[in-house]
């Protein structure tokens, strides 16, 4: 089911959460629509495709999207890929770091022309009357990453970080405190997230930036003050490589 986060009557940003269940982990997907423009962010996996692309066609003719967007290349985000390349005339828009890796997802040839490669500094991709901002968050938790900004609405689609794995009744509520996801969160972060440098740097770029919401690939967004809770309380995290010891690098 497709939940508007946003809609004034010309732009509309839409989220899906309930395609992935079961075995496979809770995630996200996100359509940005403008003046009859469209972009889908993290599509995710092969068997949400069916269904994603009904819901999307409840907003336009699926075949005309702009932009496939893929914040990173874990499966999660965008396994789905060859069905799109068929089922769409999109550009598919990932970071340069990945740009030789997605081939992978398809068939040789597939890819040719279709790839717009994100540079480690970031970009704006036009989208009707409006640019997304592609945004580094490059080591939150991938190498090569990206957040998406869309400066109409004033949500930050946040990849994984903000992730919150929580019970499947809460997705559609958004978070107004910190203390709500918490539960649902904190391991995730302490084991995904690189280091407390790199939280930093995040942090300091995000705490200069207009939020509205802060929207993740999992689990539910945050509104009002949970923003600027999580803002501080990842700046101060340690995480990754930071809670690494030896003990951790023995032969079993």
């Amino acid at each position: 089911m497709a939940i508007e986060l946003f809609n004034d009557g010309n732009h509309v940003c839409v989220a899906i959460r309930d395609l992935a269940s079961g075995e496979a982990v809770q995630a996200n997907q996100f359509l940005i629509y403008d003046s009859n423009h469209a972009a889908l962010i993290d599509p995710g996996g092969e068997f949400t495709y069916t269904a994603l692309f009904l819901e999307i066609s409840k907003y336009m003719t699926v075949k005309d999207l702009d932009y496939v967007i893929a914040s990173h290349q874990d499966p999660d985000i965008v396994a789905s890929l060859n069905k799109w390349l068929v089922g769409t005339n999109a550009k598919i828009v990932v970071p340069e770091l990945w740009e030789r890796f997605i081939p992978h997802f398809t068939r040789p040839g597939k890819t040719k022309g279709r790839i717009i490669g994100m540079p480690d500094k970031g970009m704006n991709l036009e989208l009707g009357g409006i640019n997304i901002k592609a945004i580094p968050a490059h080591f939150l938790h991938a190498e090569g990453n990206f957040q998406f900004y869309d400066p109409k609405s004033k949500i930050l689609f946040s990849g994984d970080l903000g992730a919150n794995l929580c019970p499947p009744e809460q997705l559609d509520k958004p978070a107004e405190s910190l203390n709500e996801v918490m539960p649902y969160m904190e391991g995730f972060h302490r084991r995904y997230m690189n280091s407390n440098r790199v939280c930093r740097f995040w942090a300091n770029m995000a705490a200069g930036m207009d939020i509205n919401m802060l929207v993740p690939q999992h689990g539910r967004a945050f509104t009002g003050k949970a923003i600027k809770e999580f803002i501080v309380w990842i700046s101060e995290l340690n995480c990754g490589i930071d809670l690494i010891q030896q003990s951790d690098y023995q032969v079993p």
